[in-house]
């Protein structure tokens, strides 16, 4: 039996947590694709360093920016960890708003439907203007073994390879190889959602305050450090903003407002993959939300179902 937790950025999931680890015995699998990277502290909202230390935390500072990591790795990695965190007798608590991750671990990517309409409008955009040959080089180089078996007409798979390969991290040639079933887990899915306005105005709040925190002097650091903005860990929203105004592409007020913009997008995106999840038992909140209270209808209702399981 294995509670996840999943949400909008901004929404309270990380406090939670530590609310249901004060009264269970729990690991956090942290299913958030940015938090694994170490230097990446306040842009990615990770939870305070007290906090790490008392609970142990999974899959966060686990790799360097410039290190590859995909969905299919976490989800094997992961369920690698659930079975060594169960046999210590603890419980694997899965908090995170990264949805791809969250149906990785739970069905095995062989089992979800890798769309991304964004990123297909944009390789469809791109086949007109540039032409199947440039985007034919670059499925040569991040998925040579599916580029070997297409011709260089089949525009359709050309496309198909490099979406599954943005939008995963995963190449589509492995991905066909695998025989991959759901985890040999009990999920028991909860959501936090709350209004829009609410929401949005929570992020820009959110964005103000990392600001205040330094997350302008994080990045440049992580300059100094010779992080790349190419790199994929840069592209996070808050990181990649930063790093154009830093090279002078606008000024700071436009720089926070599209920090803000953008983060408002993410968090609109997170919960269009999540609604499409039937097993996740959604609940409201609000600024009047008591945080604790529900930390402890959450963990009696994990009680619940692990008695009848």
């Amino acid at each position: 039996m294995v509670p996840i937790l999943v949400g909008p950025t901004g929404i309270g999931k990380t406090y939670l947590s530590t609310l249901i680890a004060r009264k269970l015995p729990v690991e956090i699998i942290s299913a958030d694709s940015r938090q694994l990277y170490r230097f990446l502290d306040i842009g990615t909202a990770k939870p305070d360093k007290n906090v790490l230390v008392a609970i142990r935390h999974h899959f966060v500072d686990f790799l360097r920016p410039d290190e590859y990591f995909s969905a299919g790795q976490f989800s094997r990695l992961a369920r690698m960890r659930i079975t060594e965190i169960v046999k210590r007798q603890r419980v694997p608590l899965v908090v995170g708003g990264s949805g791809l991750y969250v149906r990785a671990l739970v069905d095995g990517l062989v089992n979800i439907e890798i769309r991304d309409d964004k990123i297909r409008r944009a390789l469809r955009k791109r086949l007109l203007n540039e032409g199947v040959e440039k985007l034919y080089a670059e499925l040569q180089k991040v998925d040579p073994v599916l580029a070997e078996r297409l011709e260089l007409n089949d525009k359709q798979r050309i496309l198909r390879g490099l979406e599954v390969y943005l939008v995963t991290g995963d190449r589509l040639s492995e991905l066909q190889k695998q025989q991959e079933q759901a985890a040999d887990i009990f999920p028991l899915l909860y959501g936090l959602r709350t209004d829009r306005k609410l929401l949005y105005e929570r992020i820009n709040q959110r964005v103000e305050e990392m600001l205040e925190k330094g997350l302008l002097a994080e990045v440049v650091k992580l300059k100094k450090m010779g992080y790349s903005p190419k790199l994929n860990a840069m592209r996070t929203v808050g990181y990649r903003e930063i790093f154009e105004y830093l090279n002078e592409n606008y000024p700071y007020e436009e720089m926070v407002s599209r920090i803000q913009q953008n983060s408002r997008r993410y968090a609109k995106r997170q919960m269009t993959w999540f609604r499409r999840d039937e097993r996740i038992n959604w609940i409201d909140v609000d600024s009047n939300t008591d945080f604790q209270n529900l930390a402890e209808q959450i963990i009696e209702d994990y009680w619940k179902h692990t008695t009848n399981y």
